[in-house]
């Protein structure tokens, strides 16, 4: 997925979890491609392109709502507690039956719960309002690289622009399918570089340990060093044992 994809995407695409192109509907989440005036098979069951597009959704992604759900709560914006409220809510559950599952409380404690996310929802609306209006009239603006998905610390280390970007790879990696010249001491610079390497790797496949290294050493030597850097900043996932390596989605 490339790192604007879900970010550039209108509010009403982002539910759908798809967006519609010239000849094709894209998952947001995974970049498929589902091509119109096809008609696509699965379980003897016959589907046009854009239904095709949303079973896709749900058996490779269970909903759009819980790809969301499970994001880096410096994404969200919601604590552990209260995405398992919404999880709860997004099942149907009764107030009181989430009470008794999660033992907080009585059901009138799960209903603040509930006013507080309206607060929560009327916020949003209005800072998505403002930034809207703003976005028509700041022709100051810097233009800043949108963090990848699964960015570990949203903060300032990702105030980049994108002529800073341009300037970090013009220093330490000219050739953007190349090895650096130094290995980048800032956070900012790392991220940069990072992003790059990332996209050597395919998010369909798992990766050995060995595969990993090798991808990782057409970039920098170091290979222990920027493995941990791929993980450590929600590049890469890895099992528990390092046994098989993945691109983090």
């Amino acid at each position: 997925m490339s790192e604007n994809q879900i970010w550039d995407a209108s509010l009403s695409e982002m539910k759908q979890g798809y967006k519609e192109l010239t000849q094709s509907f894209e998952c947001l989440i995974c970049s498929k491609h589902v091509e119109k005036g096809l008609v696509y098979s699965h379980e003897e069951k016959l589907y046009e392109a854009e239904r095709f597009m949303k079973l896709h959704i749900e058996l490779q992604h269970e909903s759009v709502f819980m790809y969301f759900l499970q994001l880096d709560k410096k994404i969200t914006g919601i604590t552990e507690h209260q995405t398992m409220l919404l999880r709860l809510f997004y099942e149907g559950k009764s107030d009181k039956e989430i009470q008794q599952e999660l033992e907080i409380g009585s059901a009138s404690t799960i209903r603040q719960h509930r006013f507080a996310f309206k607060e929560k929802e009327r916020q949003a609306k209005t800072l998505l309002t403002l930034m809207s209006l703003l976005k028509e009239k700041d022709e100051h603006a810097p233009k800043f690289i949108e963090p990848h998905v699964n960015a570990t610390m949203v903060d300032d280390r990702y105030a980049i622009t994108e002529s800073e970007k341009q300037a970090i790879l013009d220093k330490f990696l000219p050739d953007v399918n190349g090895h650096l010249t130094r290995f980048p001491p800032k956070e900012k610079q790392r991220i940069v570089v990072l992003t790059v390497l990332a996209k050597r790797f395919d998010e369909s496949r798992m990766y050995t340990e060995k595969e990993v290294n090798e991808i990782v050493k057409t970039l920098w030597d170091d290979i222990t060093l920027v493995r941990r850097y791929l993980i450590s900043y929600g590049f890469l996932d890895r099992k528990r044992d390092g046994s098989a390596y993945w691109v983090k989605k």
